[in-house]
């Protein structure tokens, strides 16, 4: 970190601990559905080893079970976010307005990482976000999976309850490559705010809110659900949230941090203090049978 000399270090000090203190302060949205990867180089490589194999009976010098290797190299993107205050405003003794504006700079790279994981999800049908393991977008037809062949976590119905429990029971049938179930808790619905009425019925009531029969919802309190405005009006996808892995994750090889400060004696009102806060990260996707598209 590059510090200038002619800024006092009584602000440098407080824009790096307002700036911390936001970034720790808040639990976002993107957090549920997207783990933190730390990168070690410039690029990194994400191994999908499959599903561990499962037992068989001990005969003595068996065939020998092994795991189904696939890579992704991922890299890391520059984010910057440039904070400024006048010597007057210093001088004025103001410097509650330098807090209050490095505050925002770290929660708005916590605001940025929720807009890019929930913009992959939206986008996990293409390409744009990257791609999946097996070279295929997040939410494909025909995802390969080795020996058990291929499956389909990509689907096109509109939410209602119907909808939701036939795309739910296809994904509950998704198996590993030694083809057994892996049996993933998808409890997590995301969603635009068009939907959301509809997402808290499917969530939330204990009845089947499309008949009049009070015909038992077997869904309500098992799932919870989730609004982004980053999602398409009429998107939904369901989520697997508190398996060991996440279905997306946010590659972080630079924490967002204080890098430079300076004094530019040019600047308006007496001359500008400025602090330039700066990360490296990128979003990137997991194993997709850890999310279904319910539509796009």
């Amino acid at each position: 970190m590059a510090i200038s000399g002619n800024v006092p270090q009584h602000l440098v000090v407080g824009a790096r601990s307002g700036f911390l203190a936001a970034m720790k302060g808040e639990n976002f949205p993107w957090m549920r559905i997207a783990e933190v990867i730390t990168m070690g180089a410039k690029t990194l490589e994400l191994v999908d080893l499959g599903g561990a194999p499962m037992p068989i009976e001990s005969k003595g010098g068996g065939p020998l079970q092994d795991y189904v290797e696939r890579a992704l190299t991922v890299r890391p993107r520059s984010w910057d976010i440039t904070v400024q205050i006048s010597h007057n405003a210093i001088q004025d003794d103001q410097t509650g307005t330098l807090l209050r504006k490095v505050q925002g700079a770290g929660e708005n790279f916590q605001r940025h990482m929720n807009k890019i994981v929930f913009q992959a999800l939206d986008g996990g049908d293409g390409t744009t976000y990257g791609k999946a393991y097996d070279g295929l977008s997040f939410f494909n037809g025909a995802h390969l999976n080795g020996p058990a062949g291929t499956y389909d976590n990509e689907f096109a119905l509109a939410l209602s309850l119907d909808n939701f429990q036939t795309n739910y029971n296809l994904a509950k049938a998704f198996t590993d490559e030694s083809g057994e179930p892996v049996d993933f808790n998808y409890d997590l619905i995301v969603v635009n705010q068009a939907l959301e009425r509809t997402a808290a019925q499917i969530t939330g009531n204990g009845e089947d809110y499309s008949t009049a029969n009070r015909a038992v919802n077997p869904y309500s309190g098992r799932l919870s659900y989730l609004v982004s405005p980053y999602m398409n009006s009429t998107a939904w996808a369901v989520v697997a949230s508190n398996e060991s892995s996440k279905p997306l994750a946010i590659v972080m090889r630079e924490q967002p941090n204080l890098q430079d400060a300076w004094f530019d004696p040019n600047g308006a009102d007496g001359g500008m203090y400025n602090f330039k806060f700066y990360a490296r990260y990128n979003v990137a996707y997991g194993d997709p049978r850890l999310a279904f598209l319910g539509a796009s």
